[in-house]
């Protein structure tokens, strides 16, 4: 046996360790994988804020939220938020998840209902990372 450590991506390496993984995972659930994208757009279509993420075995996983600078704090984020979160109890979730650096929007999400299960500490020396999670089955709307 070799081992190999590269920087490199190797698009056929990648995915036949992730289809081998999600064979092996398949022994014990359902595939129901979707992609979730969400977008807050100019009248002349330009992104101003877009929302990323995925949704499986009954979670929304948030990878990446992002509003322009010039367009913040006018609720744009929250619409995206909300917009994800009310497609993915149309998919039959029940629960969100996401990380969130010190830096970024803490505050923000724990007003949103999130809460912290988790934190790394010393990324770069100095930031926290914050796993949050909430319900969405128990949200009255």
């Amino acid at each position: 046996m070799k081992i190999e450590v590269t920087d490199l991506r190797n698009d056929r390496d990648d995915t036949f360790v992730a289809s081998q993984l999600s064979t092996y995972n398949a022994t014990f659930t359902f595939r129901d994988f979707r992609l979730l994208r969400v977008f807050a757009r100019n009248v002349d279509g330009s992104i101003i804020g877009g929302l990323l993420a995925d949704t499986y075995w009954q979670y929304l996983e948030i990878h990446k939220l992002w509003v322009s600078e010039v367009h913040r704090n006018k609720g744009h984020a929250s619409r995206l938020m909300n917009a994800a979160e009310d497609e993915a109890r149309l998919r039959g979730c029940k629960h969100a998840f996401l990380d969130t650096f010190s830096f970024q929007a803490l505050g923000f999400y724990q007003k949103l209902g999130y809460t912290e299960f988790g934190r790394l500490e010393e990324f770069n020396g100095k930031h926290e990372r914050h796993y949050m999670h909430k319900r969405l089955d128990d949200k009255l709307r």
